[in-house]
């Protein structure tokens, strides 16, 4: 699965990698790649859900026009076999380019993403539903919602408005959603394709 040669490899993250830095890094920068958005489409079996009931977590989906903010670690390449680890539950390292803000230094980086044929992945569906999913859904690494609302805190910090996640984040804030009312998953449990 190694994508780079050097001892050292850049890390692009984009959702809970930007505030729960659990590895050695040797820089951290704030950085973007083109072609992304975030979106809170991929389930989450094993950190803040569980196969019976997976939380919502983000991925990066394809969007041509978009840029993506978030954060890049320089990480000595024995960090990405914990990283595999903690991206295991349908996430796979995908290459990309980077550009480090501060610097404007483009690079070549590396990033995690849930692609739709994962078996987790749980799709669009209308905001209110994602928000409701997010307010009642946890698991092992706690609740769904801290996840959203420590990442929404995070880009704020980083000075990035990410729409879809500020949305959601208002939206269960307000408490603007009706969980009984909305289908929350669109596959229900691990496995299922």
């Amino acid at each position: 699965m190694s994508l780079s040669t050097s001892h050292s490899s850049w890390v692009f993250g984009y959702g809970s990698l930007i505030y729960k830095v659990d590895f050695p890094y040797l820089r951290r920068e704030v950085a973007s790649t083109r072609g992304w958005q975030r979106r809170f489409w991929q389930g989450s079996h094993d950190h803040r859900g569980t196969p019976q009931d997976p939380g919502r977590v983000v991925t990066l989906v394809p969007a041509p026009d978009c840029i993506c903010m978030g954060v890049a670690y320089l990480v000595e390449n024995t960090v990405l076999e914990h990283l595999d680890y903690r991206e295991k539950n349908g996430y796979q390292r995908h290459q990309i380019r980077l550009r480090l803000e501060a610097s404007r230094e483009q690079v070549d980086g590396l990033l995690y993403v849930a692609s739709p044929d994962n078996f987790a992945f749980l799709g669009p569906a209308p905001a209110a539903t994602i928000a409701a999913h997010i307010a009642r859904a946890s698991g092992p690494s706690g609740s769904n919602r801290d996840y959203l609302l420590q990442l929404a805190a995070a880009l704020r910090e980083i000075g990035v408005e990410d729409e879809h996640v500020h949305e959601l984040e208002d939206l269960l804030l307000q408490g603007e959603f009706h969980p009984e009312t909305h289908n929350t998953n669109s596959r229900s449990a691990a496995g299922e394709s």
